[in-house]
């Protein structure tokens, strides 16, 4: 059985999905936490295949283990690029921007 009755804040979202400034908003919020989320899965793929547990890299990253083990597990990570820095250069990666492809 599907649920009908929507909460308040999905039928404030619902009635200014329409405006301009708000996709706008919508649309570079979801940039950034896809890139995050890419950042956050290559560094942890990169883990697993060096066979390190998520409390080895980082005691070698010198990271609180808590911190790496929500950063791999939440559903909205939010690292500083510090950590992030921290990681890839524990795990042998580099952090290189690039630009993006047009859309």
């Amino acid at each position: 059985m599907s649920r009908v009755t929507r909460t308040g804040a999905e039928r404030y979202l619902a009635e200014r999905a329409d405006a301009p400034e708000f996709a706008h908003g919508y649309d570079a919020a979801r940039r950034r936490i896809d890139q995050i989320d890419r950042l956050v899965q290559a560094l942890d793929e990169r883990r697993e295949v060096l066979g390190m547990t998520k409390a080895e890299l980082a005691r070698r990253a010198d990271l609180a283990p808590e911190a790496v083990r929500r950063l791999f597990s939440a559903d909205s990570p939010n690292p500083t690029i510090s950590t992030l820095t921290a990681l890839a250069d524990t795990l042998g990666l580099e952090l290189v921007p690039r630009q993006r492809s047009a859309s």
